[in-house]
């Protein structure tokens, strides 16, 4: 299997099917990411994090797209329309809560540069709370920091961890951040970016061991952040439909509760999946939907251990620290299990 450098190294094979090339969403052709980090002082730790499913003018050629609220504390803008009429017509932007509608005013004016001609304009913001490390309350985000994290978009490599709308953000009491991850399906591929600020330290499990109850009393720092939320944007080159789509979409619950999380009272757990191709005709599910399936769930779990093996140490707001995944750690406790059960 064609697994990147993190997930290889800890041989965590997740699942069956192969990565794509770069193991991350942009293996899904046409898809470019691009971030902005703002990494200043004692207390600013954010960013944002854009996902283009192409680099063409998106409100005139929207694609197939669906969402799912697996849990709905978060303040997402934009789902509504997505769920009635099935298309995406902006790029996707991540970033802080009190952010999210600075990040959606700043997505509105770049449409409308990149299409004078529009009266209406639907944008998509997801977003997840580092006030832990961040001083979110500043909202520093400006138009400035979206444009630029649009404007860097590549389909290239994708920088994981500690980095634009995963700046600030947890995982597992960890430090966590951006993630990503890929599987191909045939002629198809499918891919998964996250931002994570979720789960609670002894919840986490890597390739079934209980890592995080391990670790429970370990390389914390005061009193650790709740456990928050996170969003998930899945993209593909299968021709689905907005309702395969939507079908796809509540799959990703599973990879996550592959990783421990149980997707708690108040977290803000969304969904976003998009194909970059239009549907012609209406598949048939059990021809072609099985498959997508089991490449969400390893896609997100994958996505889940990237985001937490590319992260640094972190110290932001009031001093408030979040350690990294202790590498060393992992693989001792990954082999003893790998021992145990050979025995």
């Amino acid at each position: 299997m064609s697994y990147n450098h993190r997930s290889h190294a800890f041989d965590l094979s997740v699942g069956t099917l192969e990565s794509g090339p770069l193991n991350a969403i942009t293996d899904v052709a046409g898809v470019h990411v691009g971030h902005k980090t703002r990494i200043e002082g004692d207390d600013t730790r954010t960013g944002v994090t854009a996902i283009l499913p192409h680099t063409g003018h998106l409100y005139h050629d929207p694609v197939t797209a669906a969402v799912y609220t697996i849990n709905g504390f978060g303040k997402a803008v934009g789902f509504e329309q997505v769920r009635e009429l099935g298309i995406l017509e902006t790029p996707i932007l991540l970033t802080n809560t009190l952010s999210t509608w600075r990040a959606a005013d700043a997505l509105v004016t770049y449409m409308l540069r990149q299409s004078p001609d529009i009266w209406t304009v639907n944008p998509v913001v997801g977003e997840c709370n580092d006030s832990y490390l961040n001083d979110i309350k500043a909202r520093v985000i400006t138009p400035e920091d979206a444009f630029a994290a649009l404007d860097s978009a590549s389909d290239g490599p994708v920088t994981e961890g500690c980095v634009g709308a995963g700046t600030g953000t947890s995982c597992y009491g960890f430090k966590g951040g951006i993630g990503t991850s890929s599987r191909v399906v045939g002629e198809y591929t499918v891919g998964a970016l996250l931002q994570t600020n979720f789960g609670s330290r002894e919840e986490l499990r890597m390739n079934g061991i209980p890592v995080g109850w391990h670790l429970r009393d370990q390389y914390k720092a005061g009193k650790a952040p709740g456990p928050g939320s996170v969003m998930i944007i899945l993209a593909t080159d299968a021709p689905l439909t907005a309702r395969q789509l939507q079908r796809l979409a509540k799959r990703a619950a599973f990879g996550l509760g592959r990783t421990g999380t149980a997707c708690h009272h108040g977290s803000g757990d969304f969904v976003i999946a998009f194909s970059t191709q239009r549907a012609q005709t209406i598949q048939l599910d059990h021809v072609i939907m099985d498959p997508l399936f089991s490449a969400v769930v390893d896609c997100v779990e994958n996505a889940v251990y990237n985001a937490l093996l590319a992260a640094t140490t972190i110290t932001g707001r009031e001093g408030n620290t979040l350690y990294a995944l202790p590498h060393d750690d992992v693989r001792r406790l990954l082999q003893l299990e790998t021992s145990r059960r050979a025995d």
